[in-house]
Order: structure tokens, then sequence, then C-alpha cells
């Protein structure tokens, strides 16, 4: 169970490093968008703020992935996004639904795995 642990962990925080990394260095063309998805990138993007701080909580959960500090504390944080992730390919491009799926179970099984870390915040 703890090799799995590492592995799932790692492949998630290369994931994360890889979309951030990308990002800020800009590294990579996305491809143009269309429909509703680009309508909605539009609008993530005009806040002008949300695009750099996801990718920032990305960055900092990955590189908590990677090295194995903090790992219960990134997968809280990086909840939010992942199901994000999912609502967004579930509804708007079906195409990247493989990969929000694999990010649901794989920081499902991250959080099992460190659930004894959680047990404090379910005390009255």
């Amino acid at each position: 169970m703890r090799i799995a642990t590492i592995i799932v962990r790692s492949l998630m925080g290369l994931l994360f490093l890889f979309a951030s990394i990308t990002y800020f260095f800009k590294l990579i063309t996305p491809p143009p968008l269309v429909g509703a998805m680009k309508v909605f990138n539009d609008g993530l993007v005009a806040s002008v703020y949300l695009f750099p701080t996801v990718k920032v909580i990305e960055l900092s959960c990955g590189l908590a992935f990677m090295s194995g500090r903090f790992v219960p504390l990134a997968s809280i944080l990086i909840s939010p996004i992942i199901v994000n992730i999912l609502l967004i390919h579930s509804f708007l491009d079906p195409k990247g639904l493989p990969v929000a799926i694999f990010l649901v179970l794989a920081n499902s099984f991250v959080a099992y795995s460190n659930r004894e870390s959680y047990k404090p915040l379910f005390r009255a």
C-alpha cells in the first residue's frame, strides 16, 4: 500500500507541476477552444486573478506531492480544483474526462492513505 501511495502521489505531483510550470513559462500554446468551453475560459481569463491563483496552488501542491511533505494539506488544498476540473470536463469538454477521473480517484486514494491525519478535523 505504501509503494502504491508513493506512485499515485508522484503521478499527481508530476501532473500538477507540469500544468503549472507550462502555464507560468508559456512552454505550450494551448489548442484553440470552441463553444461553451471558450466562453467559460474567457470568463476565467477576464477575472485576471483566478488562473494565477489556481496555478500557484497547483505548483505548491505538486511540490508537496513530489517531496512527500505536507501531503494531507496538499490533498485538501487541491480538492476543490480537482472537483472543478471534473465538472468542467463533465459538462463542457468531455475529451479530458479520463484525466479528471484519474485525479479524483488518485486524490481520494492519497487522502484515504493519510486518513489518520484527518481525524482531528472531525472531532467536536
